[in-house]
């Protein structure tokens, strides 16, 4: 069985390896970050990207040895995540997980993005949103979801290329005392908060259809950086989140459950868009 930290935080600790694990994940800024904060608490601790096909991430965490304390999870294996150890109620809430915490009696399974996703709306200013439209149905929608729920959302149009797979964002919504509807991509009526979680490519089309009405837009993709739904929403004026800000919010969360220490959200957004320069990613 795995360990966890043979210290307690401010004390040092042990060596230790952590990862980030998709397909593929080798676009993950996951690594510049979880290094900055090591560097930032100074420990000397190990945090690489690893490509794992789908319906491998089992096989992969069952070879890690005792120098593992955990790894990020991104897609497509949040949902899988889920089953490899015990939830936290977010995680279970959701049905998905983007950290898996390698403890003494097991794996703890998180789910980080929810607060990061609040933590990176409220470093914008938005601390409450009555009307949202999501756009995407997957992992990621159902995250937003429950974390616009913590900040007073009461009605949600989910915006899918075939409506009839949003049924799982939906249903989590009732649950959580939401009116809800699904929809095809395009125009919508107006809203407090536009949130995509689709890849540019997949949502390009519909810059023109989702950026009117919207008060704020939040794209949660970094990769590639460059994203016309946000460069549209600049243009028009309106206030814009980044996939960078969801991904610092949740990572400092994350690391703090890896490492039992705290890094901030300003520092690890640093460390991302120093990550984006060195390769040649940003535009401006």
């Amino acid at each position: 069985m795995r360990n966890s930290l043979s210290m307690m935080p401010g004390g040092g600790t042990t060596p230790r390896s952590c990862g980030v694990v998709g397909w593929p994940a080798r676009y993950s800024l996951s690594p510049a970050l979880h290094r900055a904060g090591y560097a930032a608490v100074g420990l000397d601790w190990a945090f690489d990207a690893y490509d794992v096909p789908p319906d491998t991430l089992a096989a992969f965490v069952a070879k890690l040895d005792d120098t593992w304390r955990g790894l990020a999870v991104t897609m497509p294996h949040k949902e899988v995540a889920l089953t490899l150890g015990t939830p936290d109620q977010a995680a279970a809430q959701v049905g998905a997980a983007n950290t898996l915490v390698f403890e003494s009696d097991g794996v703890q399974v998180r789910n980080s993005d929810i607060p990061g996703a609040l933590q990176a709306l409220a470093t914008r200013g938005i601390d409450a949103v009555s009307d949202a439209v999501i756009v995407g149905a997957g992992a990621t929608s159902r995250s937003i979801v429950a974390a616009l729920a913590r900040i007073g959302l009461k009605r949600l149009t989910v915006l899918a290329r075939r409506p009839e797979q949003a049924w799982g964002a939906l249903r989590l919504a009732e649950t959580l005392g939401v009116t809800a509807k699904a929809a095809p991509i395009g125009p919508h009526p107006g809203t407090d908060l536009l949130v995509s979680t689709l890849p540019r490519d997949a949502v390009a089309a519909y810059v023109a259809d989702l950026v009117p009405g919207a008060g704020a837009v939040f794209d949660v993709a970094y990769h590639p950086w460059e994203r016309p739904l946000l460069d549209a929403a600049r243009t028009s004026g309106v206030p814009t989140i980044d996939g960078l800000d969801l991904l610092a919010g949740q990572a400092a969360i994350q690391f703090q459950l890896l490492t039992g220490c705290e890094v901030s959200f300003g520092l690890l957004r640093e460390a991302g868009l120093a990550e984006l320069a060195e390769r040649g990613a940003l535009s401006q």
